[in-house]
């Protein structure tokens, strides 16, 4: 490709009314179409101002400015489009093309981008070859996550990803993840991509693949990432990141990454080097945090004194929980409950006390159903709890959780545990943590919206010889500063933060080093 394809009888300018034009269109096709629609196909628009700075942002990096091959495999109505006739020089721009799969969409931007020069392909990306090669790539990717996709039509995705870019792709990766790693067929040696995404691939485990294909098939020379509490899409609750890479044989040594601000003038900015990106799992640390050190030195981790497992998913809390009135109500065996903590936002207590029969000392008390018996001895023996489990044959147990079980009404069994921790929320200042560990001196089990820690063996036998223990331990682990937590966790648009079982086990404890020795 070369200046042979520019178009030098056409100049294309921005008319400011047809921007104007384009917002409105958009607001109207965001009306025309219901939320739970623009999911399934990962319509999210890109605010104008945005737009503009991340396009001018890639022209200023391009080694040939003067010589534009635009492609946008996600278009939309063209928000980039129009951002790139507003910062570039008209006669610029040699060639564009955009593939847009709703055809709703494809249309409206067809009509309204008609005389200006840009080719729309109504298409699915994942399903078609390139026409040319470009060496400017901006995209705003689709994000639909894996469980919206058809397994049949995932795994067709997943071989032709594989195919072209070499990188294996979890199954539970998001869609947009499929098309940074397809676009690499579109783009000329040397070509600029910026992608506009959700910075969890930086966290989770499905990401792995991405960032491994970042550092060794491309150059990938930057990675910005919003403050989570500057959410970029009113409509969908993510923190976004911006990665930036060429099409070219790693050469560099290091990797910029800012945070907050704006692409020229960020917050934070931090150069870091490839081998520590190579060595770390949670990229979403940088550019806030120091690389961590490549010393062999052992620093224990939660996981060396403790189990950490989600809460029970009973696939209906409220068929399955329900309080002592309810239960007397429907004249339902008593014998066949056990206490559950209520869900984290109703308990405000940093510690669960227990009345004499190990139930918690709270306003709302509630008990979990958790009858093993089988269905002919249920209905022999218990009449009234058979016919309550009757009521839900129709709903509850057609559910995804408790078809899958010996007896749909099964749950899980799981002691109750002296530590729970609140797995997601926001901090309420920066000197506040947005997890909170509990001390659980009841017999009460928790649901799904808690982590349980249940002390390994070495310190389980210390806990019982001497039991003042538990109550040190569970200071300390709220003793500890907010960053080390938020270090591990992940963090979501409007600063909701969320922690893993896995990544709740990967904290640094070393206060807890000296129980070790106490054996």
């Amino acid at each position: 490709m070369g200046t042979q394809n520019r178009r030098s009888c056409t100049v294309w300018t921005l008319d400011e009314s047809i921007e104007k034009r384009r917002l409105s269109l958009q607001n109207e096709l965001n009306t025309y179409k219901t939320i739970g629609e623009r999911r399934r196909l990962g319509q999210f628009a890109t605010p104008t101002l945005l737009a503009r700075e991340i396009v001018s942002f890639g022209i200023k990096h391009m080694d040939t400015p003067s010589d534009i091959r635009f492609f946008d495999p996600a278009f939309g109505t063209g928000a980039f489009y129009s951002a790139l006739l507003e910062e570039a020089k008209a006669d610029n721009i040699t060639k564009a093309t955009a593939v847009e799969i709703d055809p709703t969409f494809a249309n409206v931007a067809s009509d309204l981008w008609a005389d200006y020069g840009v080719n729309i392909i109504n298409a699915d990306f994942t399903k078609i070859t390139p026409d040319d090669s470009y060496n400017l790539i901006i995209c705003n990717p689709p994000y639909v996550r894996h469980h919206l996709i058809d397994a049949g039509r995932k795994e067709e995705i997943r071989r032709k990803t594989e195919q072209i870019s070499g990188a294996s792709l979890s199954g539970l990766a998001g869609l947009y993840c499929h098309f940074l790693l397809q676009s690499i067929s579109w783009m000329a040696e040397g070509a600029v991509a910026g992608w506009l995404m959700p910075s969890e691939f930086m966290d989770v485990n499905y990401g792995r693949a991405v960032k491994n294909f970042l550092l060794t098939h491309v150059e990938l020379f930057q990675i910005h990432r919003f403050s989570p509490r500057d959410v970029q899409f009113d409509d969908a609750l993510v923190s976004s990141a911006i990665v930036w890479f060429r099409k070219k044989k790693p050469a560099n040594q290091s990797v910029t990454f800012t945070y907050g601000g704006s692409l020229d003038s960020p917050q934070i900015s931090k150069v870091i080097s490839v081998e520590s990106l190579k060595r770390e799992n949670k990229w979403s640390r940088f550019p806030c945090l120091a690389q961590r050190s490549n010393n062999n030195a052992f620093v224990p981790k939660l996981k060396d004194y403790f189990e950490v497992k989600r809460g029970i998913a009973t696939g209906g809390n409220n068929f399955f929980i329900m309080d002592e009135a309810r239960i007397l109500e429907l004249g339902l065996p008593f014998e066949f409950f056990r206490p559950v903590l209520p869900s984290a936002r109703y308990v405000k207590e940093s510690e669960i006390k227990a009345d004499e029969f190990g139930n918690p000392i709270l306003s709302q008390r509630l008990f979990l159903l958790d009858c093993r018996l089988d269905e002919h001895e249920i209905r022999e023996r218990y009449p009234q709890l058979w016919s309550y489990l009757e009521s839900g044959q129709d709903s509850v147990a057609k559910g995804y959780l408790c078809k899958t079980r010996k007896y749909w009404y099964f749950q899980e069994q799981r002691e109750a545990p002296i530590i729970v921790c609140t797995y997601m929320g926001r901090q309420s200042d920066e000197n506040s943590s947005a997890f909170r560990f509990i001390l659980n001196n009841s017999k009460a089990t928790v649901t799904n919206s808690y982590l349980a820690l249940y002390p390994r063996k070495l310190l389980s036998d210390i806990i019982a010889r001497k039991p003042s223990l538990k109550r040190t331990i569970w200071e300390m682990l709220n003793g500890m500063t907010p960053d080390r937590l938020h270090d591990e966790g992940r963090v979501y648009g409007g600063g909701l933060q969320k922690i893993e079982p896995k990544e709740l086990l990967n904290v640094d404890v070393p206060f807890l080093e000296s129980f070790s020795v106490l054996e």
